[in-house]
């Protein structure tokens, strides 16, 4: 429930989201620098319907980092496995479910197979920032040139990543529905209800966690701006074309 990935962009380059993560970095004598971006991502593959938070309870999920605290909060039990793993975990019924990328990544692995209901939006993986780390030391030891050219190429392969899945999943989400795929969106009981236990993650993470709290800080002040504008032209323009494309005339 952060930013999504054009308010992550806007807050890293222009928000001074880059040199904030850089503060915290160079705790850990290392520099980085956005190198990509999925996009909002899905919410996974389940081999029932979710339909009530009651159905979360008990649910074996793949899933971790801040999600895997957030869901453990409303029953499900977090599952960290790795990705040519979960395929026969979930045939096996050895897990309920599991969250992986998109459609052009999720389509490789054949989840639609064993656990057809694949639900949106990974709300978790919002805009999932990809970062190059680079050792400290050594980025300063480069000519002013040559950290140009580096800031340079790691935003051109940040732009390049988004561009390529916005290209990239729409036909992948065709062919898994013509597949077998079921897309099913979050109930919003179910959305609601996992907004508010992630601002409880991340309130004790704030009480506990100096330097999450100042990023996180940051966030939050232009995630209230970027979604006041969000909701103005882009919204209308997009709800507009999407009724368009529903009725057959795109």
């Amino acid at each position: 429930f952060s930013l999504n990935a054009r308010g992550m962009n806007a807050w890293h380059y222009h928000g001074g989201g880059i040199d904030l993560f850089n503060e915290f970095l160079a705790t850990q004598g290392l520099f980085g620098l956005p190198g990509g971006n999925t996009g909002v991502q899905m919410g996974g593959w389940f081999r029932k319907e979710i339909n009530t938070v009651a159905d979360l309870s008990g649910l074996k999920m793949r899933i971790g980092g801040f999600a895997g605290k957030v869901v453990q909060k409303l029953g499900v039990v977090p599952q960290q496995i790795a990705g040519g793993d979960i395929y026969p975990a979930l045939e096996k019924g050895t897990i309920d479910a599991a969250e992986w990328v998109g459609p052009y990544d999720d389509e490789k692995l054949g989840f639609y197979k064993v656990a057809p209901y694949y639900y949106y939006p990974g709300w978790w993986e919002g805009g999932p920032t990809v970062h190059l780390m680079f050792n400290k030391a050594k980025y300063e030891e480069l000519s002013p040139a040559y950290k140009s050219l580096l800031r340079t190429a790691a935003q051109a392969a940040d732009a390049n990543m988004l561009q390529k899945y916005d290209y990239l999943n729409p036909a992948a989400v065709k062919r898994l529905v013509a597949g077998g795929a079921k897309l099913r969106p979050f109930s919003q009981e179910i959305m609601a209800a996992c907004f508010e236990k992630a601002n409880e993650v991340y309130t004790e993470m704030e009480a506990s966690n100096a330097p999450f709290k100042k990023i996180w800080e940051s966030i939050k002040g232009f995630r209230k701006e970027h979604y006041l504008w969000a909701q103005v032209a882009e919204y209308n323009y997009d709800t507009f074309m999407m009724v368009q494309q529903r009725n057959g005339k795109l």
